[in-house]
């Protein structure tokens, strides 16, 4: 990539003689005009040499990207994680806690600091704490665009459902909401300093009950004294023994250096470079742990990186050392995440996908599955803090502002975010060097706004970045786009259409004889092209959430590359392709559909023996003993989340009980599966390996509408559940208490013939230790239930009780 290159214009020279060779008379001509244009491509590379000496990622940190992003809600924090800020958490309380006796409806408090301090983190230790009581709590991660409708949804969605997206409309039921209450409002991460945009934004709040806070995150003065009613908080660096705690946990696993002496003097060297900023600890600390001995830790003390000129006190000289000491298959993975906008939440397992598409996974022996290798890169840049767990799903990642920037920096021109905001034009020649691109969905998309990409020959990745996902409210674009456009772009491996009302796709998609990436989640489609059977480097595709489509077109068996077949909620969804078990690579098929006649029937899973994560089989009514032995659960170790899915009609000319455990007993899986869930199965027990402690690693079990069960004992001999739901089971009438040590979250709903909690002793009294752990308890709808709840939940923090009318339920 350009932006790795370290060429200097001397570098640049002293390879042209050997380009040039050769003086035969019959070359004369030829090495002349070589000459003119290599005379050309060296002033070329002589100006990107410099242009690349003189920048700086602190420009980058100034040049802050204006698109739309998604919004991220990340309140929580590890508190374990965090060192050295005491002092600052009991400051910010006593400002909440501090009810003024002020004429202001509410308080306004702003928390300053540089890049990288801890403002964030602090806020989260604050806002989660126990002694932080409001009436309604919100987060709202603001970022560069102050969009004010966007900002006032996101609180809204704290409160209550919302869709709308009308300012008036958010701002009338955002000031209902909060009437008469006491309320904390958290704006993350500030940049707009706009006063008209903050008294716009702020109009709801008024309504509040005295007392209600507000508290901002910024870097900038300036907006901390227009938006707020008290005196900024300053955020000070870390001492240096709070510095070192980061350092060392993060390079290694140790609060200090007592059992590695031989680097507590050049370790304390580096914790000194930190100066005193929690992030620059974090991140050295992940680079060192990857070189644990004295001359690796030397190579990175004496690195030029620590002299480059700064804008924000060594944070960047730190974030370019640690991307310069990462593996070069590791640079190439990371500065691709230049394509995310800042805040944008993005899963491991999408992003893998995305470098796999790419051919950024590579190993010269292969040992390892594509797949794992990339899971493996993305484990190793977390470990460096590259990438953070967001704290609204613990399934995404995240980058800090920083990280986002040395990734566009580091990229150059290879990746392009479609900048919507963006008054001055690219030139022709910085469009034709870009490989991958995004935009973020707009409502309503006109072809006129993918203009620029007809110059892009070379183009890999097209991806689409909605703000949401949803058939209901889907993204609308342009039929030029996808019958114009998409087939000019030849090179493409990547595309992505989610979220938009596609309903099918030209024929000419067939061309696109690269694409190994194919993504239309949430998208109106209906069928698809036969000629998607001709792209045979296609790895994965994607279709989740499409509830229109209806079939899958005979051709995707001829995709025998393909890895991922995603096709979770696509209700209308009849039935598989004839032959799915051809496609033998297959390790991502979360469903399957139980079809009648040959290729169709559950003996196709037989030879899918790769298949990794969730499987979901639906029509079990339809199989017989002898093929669901035959369809192997066994020895699919991959698998760890299983759902077995029988006909909810429980007319008895449909179903045979008996027939039901021997197929349910025969579909036992391997001992590594950790969740498992049973809907509409008909057999009057659970079969035997349900008990079985050899499944030691189920932690999560759901029953649903097994209405002819009429004992759970068999479920309480699972050692490691954790997670128990059961809704919907009229033939149970009593429950054992001490079934379930180990229970942490116990939800029971629908249970209309349930009367009683038995205990081995008779008697509720002496139920102490009985459920131990459990910290949540859900009750719904058992009419029938008598007597108390357990006596002593020693763990429990969440009950809900709804619906129960028995003695001992006041609801």
């Amino acid at each position: 990539m350009r932006a790795e290159s370290q060429a200097s214009s001397s570098t640049v020279r002293k390879l042209l003689p050997t380009c040039c060779a050769g003086l035969n008379p019959s070359a004369i001509e030829l090495n002349m005009r070589t000459g003119s244009r290599l005379r050309g491509i060296t002033t070329r590379l002589e100006a990107i040499a410099k242009e690349k000496n003189e920048l700086d990622v602190g420009i980058m940190a100034e040049q802050r990207s204006k698109g739309v992003k998604k919004s991220a809600t990340t309140s929580l924090v590890k508190e374990s994680d965090v060192c050295g800020r005491d002092n600052d958490k009991k400051a910010i309380l006593e400002l909440l806690m501090n009810d003024d006796a002020s004429n202001l409806e509410y308080s306004v408090i702003p928390i300053i600091g540089m890049g990288g301090i801890g403002k964030t983190t602090l806020t989260q230790l604050v806002y989660n704490d126990e002694r932080v009581k409001f009436d309604c709590k919100a987060w709202v991660c603001v970022s560069d665009d102050f969009d004010i409708p966007r900002i006032t949804k996101t609180i809204l969605q704290h409160l209550e459902s919302c869709e709308d997206n009308d300012l008036n409309v958010l701002q009338e039921r955002l000031k209902e909401k909060l009437s008469g209450k006491k309320f904390l409002i958290v704006l993350d991460d500030v940049w707009s300093n706009n006063h008209d945009d903050w008294t716009a934004l702020s109009l709801p709040f008024s309504a509040g009950a005295r007392g209600s806070k507000v508290i901002i995150t910024t870097r900038s003065e300036d907006i901390a004294s227009k938006m707020g009613t008290v005196r900024a908080y300053t955020l000070e660096r870390l001492s240096f023994d709070e510095c070192l705690r980061i350092f060392t946990q993060h390079a290694l696993d140790s609060r200090n250096f007592d059992a590695h002496l031989e680097l507590k003097e050049i370790g304390e060297e580096m914790v000194e470079k930190c100066k005193g900023l929690p992030l620059i600890a974090k991140t050295l600390g992940g680079l060192l742990r990857h070189k644990q001995n004295l001359e690796g830790w030397e190579d990175i003390l004496s690195s030029e990186m620590w002299n480059l000129p700064e804008t924000e006190s060594g944070i960047l000289s730190a974030l370019r050392l640690s991307y310069n000491h990462l593996p070069s298959h590791l640079k190439q993975c990371f500065a691709y995440c230049a394509i995310f906008p800042k805040d944008y939440e993005f899963e491991e397992g999408e992003l893998v996908s995305l470098w796999m598409a790419e051919g950024f996974l590579k190993q010269k022996m292969k040992k390892k599955h594509m797949e794992d290798l990339g899971h493996e890169y993305f484990r190793d840049l977390s470990s460096r803090s590259f990438f953070q767990r967001s704290s609204s799903k613990i399934s995404r990642f995240i980058m800090h502002d920083l990280i986002s920037d040395l990734a566009q920096f580091v990229s150059g021109e290879i990746c392009f975010y479609l900048d919507d905001t963006k008054k001055e034009p690219c030139s022709v020649e910085s469009y034709a060097a870009v490989r991958h691109s995004s935009f973020t969905s707009h409502r309503y998309d006109i072809s006129q706004r993918f203009d620029v990409f007809y110059e892009m020959k070379n183009l890999r990745t097209f991806l689409a970045l909605p703000t949401y996902l949803s058939q209901s409210r889907p993204y609308h674009l342009s039929s030029k786009v996808l019958d114009d456009l998409v087939p000019k772009l030849k090179c493409l491996r990547a595309l992505s259409l989610a979220g938009y009302s596609v309903e099918e796709l030209p024929n000419s998609t067939g061309t696109l004889k690269r694409l190994r990436y194919l993504n239309l989640s949430y998208t109106w489609i209906k069928r698809l092209p036969e000629s998607l059977g001709e792209l045979f480097n296609l790895q994965t595709l994607r279709l989740r959430g499409c509830r229109k489509l209806v079939e899958l077109p005979t051709c995707v068996v001829n995709l025998i590359n393909l890895q991922c077949l995603d096709i979770r909620d696509t209700d209308g969804l009849q039935e598989m392709p004839l032959q799915i078990s051809k496609l033998i690579n297959l390790r991502m098929l979360p469903k399957f559909i139980v079809g009648e006649g040959k290729g169709l029937g559950i003996t196709e899973l037989m030879k899918l023996s790769h298949l990794q994560g969730q499987l979901k089989i639906e029509g079990l009514h339809k199989v017989n003993i002898r093929d669901a032995e035959l369809a192997n659960l066994k020895e699919k170790a991959g698998l760890c989340d299983l759902s077995l899915h029988w006909i909810s009609n429980f007319d008895d000319s449909l179903r045979n009980e008996r027939n039901e455990l021997h197929v349910f007993d025969s579909l036992k899986p391997h001992r590594s599966l950790e969740k498992l869930s049973v809907t509409s199965y008909g057999g009057t027990e659970f079969p035997s390996w349900i008990g079985d402690s050899c499944f030691s690693k189920i932690v999560h079990l759901k029953l649903s509408t097994c209405r002819k069960i009429t004992s759970l004992s068999s479920v309480g001999k699972l050692p490691a559940l954790r997670h128990l739901s059961i809704e919907g089971m009229d033939g149970v009438k009593e429950v054992y208490a001490e079934d379930f040590q180990s229970l942490v979250t116990l939800y029971i709903r629908n249970m209309l013939g349930w009367e009683q909690w038995l205990w081995s002793d008779g008697v509720n009294e002496s139920t102490v230790g009985k459920f131990p752990k459990l910290s949540e308890l859900t009750l719904m709808n058992c009419p029938r239930l008598i007597g108390d709840l357990p006596s002593c939940l020693p763990s429990l923090k969440k009950l809900h009780v709804e619906k129960c009318y028995g003695k001992g339920f006041a609801t």
